[in-house]
């Protein structure tokens, strides 16, 4: 029977909706081909990049031998070299294009992903992410940072080698500043922010959604999944962004996100999917400073993993409001056998 949900998150409707899982054509496995060829993330294709920014390595940059790497991005829709300025035309208002837009090469190796990654590399891959993070927020300009990763050719993917991509701009996206906005009221009226208290009703329900908890970390099917087999892992503590996480966290949350994809993959075999992190801003800006103060006690990151096997279409778009197929409950008892 279908249902209507709304995320308490992103403040939006989902239209849970088990009959259009019979349709034809619904599954959409991976399409994504393994071709070494020209590569230019391999190892030992190094000359084919730009110079590298941040690697983990034991020897001189550029050259091969490294465990992860980091590139500026060949085709970047964002310019660090640019002057921060505006421009009034009318009633429209145009931002010169500041920002920062990096490729993270996950692995030196063509065909591992996540899932075939171990819990030593997902480790790197997060301290990789952590180092630049620390290193974008020296640039004031920068306010909001965006880190996602596109696998496959049906998540958008154009280059095959596993990679994560840094976007940094220099404003806050609509949908963050709004949700920073309801968070802190949503603070000043309950003393806890909003992740908090949607982790701590999954943990009462655990039988539901919840797929994985390890030490200080929670892996769980949303509420209102706007996409089937969608995961969240969230800390069980007010950590605002990776960089405030500590070793053991690291670890914790790396064997998390291994499991988490075995899971997925025992279910869904080869999949694309698309992976973001939701962070705290990296800077305070005019748009944001009104709800950085109380960050530490009410803001914890999150990380969203979405299988692209379902094809979104015209009244998804028509009305920002996606229809799921396969509800959270049934997927985590799916993910839980």
């Amino acid at each position: 029977m279908s249902n209507i949900r709304l995320d308490l998150l992103r403040n939006k409707y989902v239209l849970i909706a088990p009959e259009r899982l019979h349709r034809p054509d619904f599954y959409r496995q991976s399409s994504s081909k393994i071709n070494t060829e020209n590569c230019p993330f391999c190892d030992g294709h190094e000359d084919m990049t730009p110079h590298e920014i941040f690697a983990m390595r034991d020897n001189e940059p550029n050259s091969n031998g490294w465990k992860t790497r980091v590139v500026p991005n060949l085709y970047k829709a964002v310019q660090v070299e640019l002057e921060s300025s505006s421009k009034i035309e009318g009633i429209f208002e145009t931002i010169q294009g500041v920002g920062a837009h990096e490729i993270l090469i996950d692995s030196p190796n063509h065909d591992k992903d996540i899932v075939t990654l171990d819990t030593l590399f997902i480790e790197l891959w997060l301290n990789t992410m952590i180092k630049r993070i620390e290193d974008l927020k020296n640039d004031k300009r920068l306010i909001h940072l965006s880190i996602f990763k596109n696998y496959g050719q049906n998540a958008g993917a154009t280059q095959v080698h596993p990679h994560t991509q840094l976007l940094a701009l220099p404003i806050m996206p609509k949908d963050e500043l709004n949700f920073l906005k309801r968070n802190f009221y949503y603070y000043k009226k309950h003393g806890r922010g909003k992740l908090q208290d949607i982790i701590e009703n999954e943990k009462i329900s655990k039988d539901k959604r919840v797929i994985e908890e390890i030490d200080n970390f929670i892996a769980y099917c949303p509420f209102a999944s706007s996409f089937p087999f969608e995961v969240a892992i969230a800390p069980l503590k007010n950590i605002p962004s990776l960089e405030h996480c500590n070793h053991g966290e690291i670890s914790n949350l790396a064997l998390m996100i291994q499991k988490v994809f075995e899971k997925l993959h025992f279910q869904l075999g080869r999949f694309d999917y698309n992976l973001y992190f939701r962070l705290a801003p990296l800077n305070r800006n005019f748009e944001n400073e009104a709800y950085l103060s109380s960050i530490p006690e009410n803001f914890r990151f999150s990380i969203h993993i979405t299988p692209r096997i379902y094809r979104f279409g015209g009244f998804e778009l028509s009305t920002n409001m996606a229809i799921n197929p396969v509800s959270p409950e049934e997927c985590a008892e799916l993910l839980n056998s």
